[in-house]
């Protein structure tokens, strides 16, 4: 029953977590034994966390197990290291017009050991006058793995940055079939992440379709919002473990939460992409100044040996 009112109220797979922590604090403390005053505490803390999470969607600290890459072996780095994105690796992704505005190679650069994504109005763009932003995406296909990104998340004016994975016909019912086909795995993206109850903290989503028998809406599985340590400013990791069985979402190396939702993970290579996204209500008047910069320190990725056959 509780798990069905939870659906109903499309609670994200953290929330859920949250809300069946405090149960379990509850239970705890009528079980009695032990030190009450600290299960007291425990069940304060579980609800507390739960009432921020739920009622107003506010960001979860990480505190699931720590990353282990006991098997895998590094199968793609890139430090940024150059002056210059190195396309033998890297594509620029979706160059032209997108809703909104533009992505543009030029707004893609590398200097000072990091990748830099810039968003900025420009009247002598060249797709023309509008909002400009970047994408790339890793030209190797990659097929299960642990993917890794270090970076500073932009600032302002509801652009965001995102780290994710996307197979070529996730959104296709029949080819998708619940994820097993393909899906989007959102390892974080940074959206209304300075508002009150979001500052530093991203979120992470699975989208797919083919799950239900609506062929027109994609289904999705909101894992969670979760804190970073001052985002903006400072270097945090993202990571996603894409096994045979599961997602696992981490940030600076900390679990955040994991699902099998849907069908099953996806059983097919897909694409890893690094983007700076333009949100749909900017000011195109009093904001053309602004400028925003998505930074990243490297993108790595680990695979075990079965791993590495599937990829292409």
């Amino acid at each position: 029953m509780l798990e069905k009112i939870m659906d109903l109220l499309d609670l994200a797979v953290r929330q859920k977590e949250a809300v069946y922590g405090v149960g379990s604090a509850f239970s705890s403390m009528l079980e009695g034994g032990g030190d009450f005053f600290k299960k007291v505490i425990a069940l304060f803390l579980a609800f507390f966390e739960m009432f921020g999470s739920v009622i107003f969607d506010a960001g979860i600290t990480p505190k699931g197990g720590k990353l282990d890459l006991t098997g895998y072996s590094l199968v793609f780095s890139d430090d940024f290291d150059g002056d210059s994105l190195n396309t033998d690796v890297w594509a620029y992704r979706g160059s032209g017009s997108r809703r909104f505005g533009y992505n543009a190679p030029s707004q893609v650069s590398v200097k000072d050991g990091n990748l830099n994504i810039r968003g900025e109005y420009r009247e002598d763009g060249e797709y023309g006058p509008g909002w400009y932003v970047g994408m790339i995406n890793i030209k190797q296909y990659y097929c299960r793995g642990y993917f890794e990104i270090r970076c500073k998340c932009n600032k302002g004016n509801d652009f965001w940055s995102a780290f994710w994975i996307q197979a070529d016909h996730p959104y296709d019912h029949d080819i998708s079939k619940g994820g097993i086909g393909g899906a989007e795995l959102d390892i974080f993206e940074s959206v209304s992440a300075e508002k009150s109850f979001s500052k530093n903290c991203v979120t992470s989503t699975v989208h797919c379709n083919g799950y239900d028998d609506d062929k027109e809406n994609i289904d999705s599985c909101n894992i969670g919002k979760f804190k970073g340590k001052d985002i903006y400013d400072e270097y945090n990791t993202y990571g996603l473990e894409w096994n045979e069985d599961e997602y696992i979402f981490y940030i600076n190396g900390i679990e955040t939460g994991r699902t099998s939702w849907a069908s099953g993970v996806s059983e097919v290579p897909e694409m890893v992409i690094v983007s700076l996204e333009i949100p749909d209500k900017v000011n195109y008047k009093t904001d053309s100044g602004f400028t925003t910069d998505f930074v990243v320190d490297y993108v790595k990725i680990y695979q075990k040996p079965a791993d590495i056959e599937a990829v292409i």
